[in-house]
C-alpha cells in the first residue's frame, strides 16, 4: 500500500506541474479539446492506459 500511496502521489505531481506552470496555456490547450474527435480521444485514452499497465507489468517483475 505504502508503494501505491508513492505511486499515486508522483503521478499527482506531474499532472499538477503544468497547471501550476502555465495556467494560461492549460486553458487555450483545454478550449481545443473540443474540437478533437471522440474517437481520437477514446484511442489515445486507451494508448495511454495500454501503456500504463505495461510499465506497471515490467516494472514489476
Amino acid at each position: 500500500m505504502k508503494y501505491f500511496l508513492c505511486v499515486l502521489g508522483m503521478v499527482l505531481i506531474i499532472e499538477g506541474l503544468p497547471y501550476f506552470a502555465f495556467p494560461d496555456k492549460i486553458k487555450q490547450y483545454l478550449s481545443l479539446i473540443h474540437e478533437v474527435p471522440d474517437q481520437t480521444l477514446r484511442i489515445l485514452g486507451l494508448a495511454a492506459t495500454v501503456a500504463g499497465l505495461l510499465f506497471v507489468y515490467f516494472g514489476r517483475q
